[in-house]
């Protein structure tokens, strides 16, 4: 929540007037609370993981199979639509509404406490893209090393092999994984921006590029 009753009031605090973009931001934030801001994450979140892989499960479902095969993974086979449906079903019903939901929710007194901003200024574009490459970084990093984890043999077996239940590749299986994994892969994406605090709008847009890529890289 912006601490300024008026435009005019945010402008004499920051000593300039302000841009499109942040008049854009005070109109919208001014009066919404911190802890609604944060949950857009999940909003966004959830919104890139049903809306991304759409044009490619359109594309498989509808298109001749000699036009999509050349471009696929495995050429052979052919995804039913109710794999897309289930797939869809109960990753949206299981792990997002019940892991990310509250993995969002519950780490907003630690959001605070880092110093993650809501209000005013906006962030320049350089600082945004230097955050956003070193949340990249650490995120791959960090991904990495539990992602490997998970293939150890007690992982792979007791969770891991949820995530691999869908044995060809689509853009719905992204997040579709044991409940316990979505958290440790989340926590892997959360943590660098407590560790680099940004701006929320920073942190909005970490989440969906994370939740896009996501879905491009098992889009097969």
């Amino acid at each position: 929540m912006i601490p300024f009753a008026t435009v005019e009031a945010a402008e004499a605090a920051l000593g300039r007037s302000l841009t499109w973009a942040e008049a854009a931001w005070f109109r919208y934030s001014a009066s919404t609370p911190d802890y609604c801001l944060c949950f857009h994450n999940f909003v966004i979140l959830f919104a890139c993981y049903t809306l991304s892989p759409l044009p490619l499960a359109l594309l498989e479902l509808c298109a001749p199979a000699k036009l999509t095969a050349p471009y696929k993974l495995q050429p052979r086979v052919r995804l039913s639509p109710v794999a897309f449906l289930r797939c869809y079903a109960e990753t949206a019903c299981v792990l997002l509404l019940l892991t990310f939901g509250p993995l969002l929710l519950i780490p907003y007194p630690v959001v605070k406490f880092s110093g993650i901003r809501t209000g005013l200024p906006l962030p320049s574009a350089g600082e945004v893209v230097a955050q956003l490459l070193a949340y990249m970084l650490m995120e791959d990093f960090l991904g990495y090393w539990f992602h490997r984890c998970l293939h150890s043999e007690w992982f792979y077996d007791k969770i891991h092999y949820v995530h691999h239940e869908f044995r060809a590749p689509m853009g719905f299986a992204a997040a579709h994984a044991h409940w316990s994994e979505s958290l440790v892969l989340g926590f892997a994406a959360f943590v660098s921006i407590v560790i680099v605090p940004c701006h929320i709008t920073t942190c909005w847009l970490w989440f969906a590029i994370r939740g896009a890529v996501g879905v491009e890289i098992h889009c097969g």
